[in-house]
C-alpha cells in the first residue's frame, strides 16, 4: 500500500502529487470519519504551515488545495 502523507515541500510521499493528493484526501476522510471538525482543524494547521513553506503560491490556491475540498 502506498503512503500518501506529506513529504518535504508539500508533495505526497506516495505518488509525488501536491499534498493532499486524491488518495490522501480519501484516506483523511476515512480517518476522520467521526470527526469532520477535527479534520478541518488539522488541515487548517497544515495550511498555515504550508503557507510559510510555499510563500510563492497564492493564498487562494493553497486554501483550495488544503481546505476547499472538505465539506
Amino acid at each position: 500500500m502506498t503512503n500518501h502523507h506529506p513529504a518535504p515541500i508539500w508533495t505526497c510521499g506516495g505518488c509525488g502529487a501536491d499534498w493532499p493528493c486524491g488518495p490522501g484526501r480519501r484516506h483523511l476522510v476515512a480517518e476522520y470519519r467521526e470527526g469532520r471538525v477535527a479534520l478541518a482543524l488539522y488541515l487548517a494547521a497544515q495550511f498555515v504551515t504550508a503557507g510559510r513553506d510555499l510563500a510563492r503560491l497564492p493564498a487562494g490556491e493553497l486554501h483550495h488545495r488544503f481546505l476547499g475540498w472538505i465539506r
